[in-house]
């Protein structure tokens, strides 16, 4: 597939088949992942790769993160604890294969964080960009749970580390939308541009 179709054809497939994705294929997502540009050559991508019985870490994770948000509420009763264990399971198994990706940052300048957070997400779209020349599915998930100590601990990190995103993988069950995106025209401005090259 051409780059440039590539990107343009590249949509977020949030239902897949349940079928396993083949060993071999996540490899190539990982390479295609390290060879982001980051500065310093920090490489400060991490990768959890899931499938299987190993999707728990995540769903162990969401239900321990759903019941302390709940929980203020007053106490649970059985039935309730175990319909949120259900909901949250769910989540972290709606694909074959799940990568959750984290940024090892380091401590000793804000930029630096910055610089490798960028590096992180541009592996991130570059895992992305692999699995649709792949003709696998992917969607990339985060929300308020990922950002959560908790999470960290699950896949047994600490802070400065943070979570960048669940990536969740599989063969497509679903015909994507047409792209709705502003045209790049309403958000460049040109500057010092001769219209004459």
């Amino acid at each position: 597939m051409d780059l440039l179709q590539g990107i343009r054809t590249r949509r977020s497939i949030g239902k897949v088949k349940p079928d396993p994705v083949e060993r071999h294929l996540v490899e190539q997502l990982l390479e295609a992942a390290t060879l982001a540009p980051n500065h310093f050559l920090t490489e400060p991508w991490r990768f959890f790769v899931m499938t299987g019985e190993g999707r728990n870490v995540l769903a162990n994770a969401y239900t321990e993160i759903a019941l302390e948000q709940v929980g203020n509420m007053g106490n649970l009763s059985e039935e309730e604890i175990g319909r949120i264990r259900e909901q949250q399971t769910a989540k972290a198994f709606r694909a074959p294969l799940v990568i959750a990706v984290a940024a090892e940052l380091r401590e000793d300048a804000e930029w630096k964080k910055k610089e490798d957070l960028a590096a992180v997400h541009a592996a991130v779209q570059n895992l992305l960009l692999a699995a649709h020349g792949m003709n696998l599915g992917a969607i990339w998930r985060s929300g308020e749970p990922l950002y959560h100590p908790k999470m960290l601990e699950a896949f047994g990190l600490k802070p400065p580390a943070e979570m960048v995103g669940v990536i969740y993988i599989g063969y497509p069950d679903m015909t994507p939308l047409p792209p709705k995106r502003t045209p790049f025209g309403e958000k460049t401005v040109w500057l010092g541009w001769d219209e004459r090259v």
